[in-house]
């Protein structure tokens, strides 16, 4: 510090002398220079000779010409770090600034108002919020409301609809079925979703809207009309099936796009009569799958059982009490042998 000072009052001093002492003087000094950096390359330069050079180039624009030990990126370098280093020793006690952090605790209570009132919105519960003495505003609730996890899920809420209107619940859908010559058949179906009845099962190689109208007569007679229905987007569901369906007092339920889930019942049946008949057999032509879907159906219907009727049938199979010793049970043949049904025998 005391070499600082001493450079400070030389400079002072050269203020006011003349010209020509200042010239030979800068040329002494350039001299010794030069032989001290040949005897010394990387000469030591303390602290002090560091701030030196920064507060001089700040207010010196020449400062780069008298440079001799040290290059100008070396001094703008110094300048950097100790920039880094006066911001450090100003943000070493730091204030916290701006809005209040909110805590877990308050997060975890407007997660579980949301889940809990799937109606409310954030004017709504920032004002149950104030009414608890918690302050924040209305619009961190809003903010921490888009964060929160859904409940329940969408695939969660559709479940409950089909659960708790499947008495008044009906579907509708189409799958393909090859043929021996490379042909493809449709399958059309209509199945309830109280007891899994299969309503209407029809085949057919030219699906039309026309077609599917007359199938919907056929499955809902007279007044055994469901309250929804139940159909995806398929081109043969248009807008004339849609205002047929409404003729009928039926409610048209469509299902998003390429979300077969919610149609799961029908999806369901899709794969179990692939899994239990059409895997397992060639179709011939249009006759042919007609009749074996005629038997699938009637298996189905009466000897199939069902996990989501507690192990029964469709059409209401009564399940014997314990026959006790010396019975004998007969099986009977269905779909050619692919399945069969037991009975204990008279």
């Amino acid at each position: 510090m005391l070499y600082l000072l001493r450079l400070i009052v030389v400079l002072f001093i050269r203020v006011f002398r003349s010209r020509r002492d200042l010239l030979l003087e800068n040329l002494v000094l350039r001299q010794q220079l030069f032989c001290l950096k040949q005897r010394h390359p990387r000469p030591q330069v303390s602290t002090s000779d560091k701030l030196f050079w920064v507060i001089l180039r700040r207010l010196w624009p020449e400062w780069k010409r008298t440079l001799v030990l040290v290059q100008p990126e070396t001094v703008v370098r110094w300048h950097r770090a100790g920039f880094k280093l006066y911001w450090t020793w100003l943000s070493r006690r730091r204030v916290r600034a701006g809005r209040k952090c909110v805590s877990k605790e308050l997060r975890e209570l407007i997660f579980r108002v949301v889940a809990e009132n799937s109606t409310w919105g954030a004017p709504r519960i920032h004002g149950e919020l104030k009414i608890l003495g918690f302050d924040l505003s209305e619009r961190t609730v809003l903010r921490w409301m888009r964060r929160a996890p859904r409940r329940p899920e969408p695939a969660k809420r559709w479940a409950a609809f089909l659960s708790n209107h499947q008495e008044a619940i009906a579907a509708m859908d189409f799958f393909t079925v090859p043929t021996l010559t490379f042909g493809v058949l449709y399958c059309f179906f209509v199945i309830a979703h109280d007891r899994r009845r299969i309503l209407q099962c029809q085949v057919t190689s030219h699906p039309t809207s026309a077609w599917v109208i007359q199938q919907l007569r056929e499955a809902f007679p007279y007044d055994s009309v469901p309250g929804y229905l139940i159909f995806d987007r398929g081109p043969q569901f248009n807008e004339e099936v849609i205002e047929s369906v409404k003729s009928f007092g039926i409610q048209p339920k469509r299902t998003s796009f390429r979300s077969p889930w919610q149609n799961g019942v029908a999806e369901r049946w899709v794969g179990t009569c692939r899994r239990d008949l059409l895997d397992h057999v060639i179709v011939l032509n249009r006759r042919h799958l007609k009749r074996l879907m005629n038997e699938y159906v009637l298996y189905y219907l009466e000897d199939r059982t069902h996990l989501a009727l507690k192990k029964g049938t469709p059409a209401g199979r009564e399940a014997r009490k314990d026959p006790g010793g010396g019975y004998k049970v007969i099986s009977m043949p269905r779909l050619g042998g692919l399945h069969h049904r037991y009975n204990i025998a008279a």
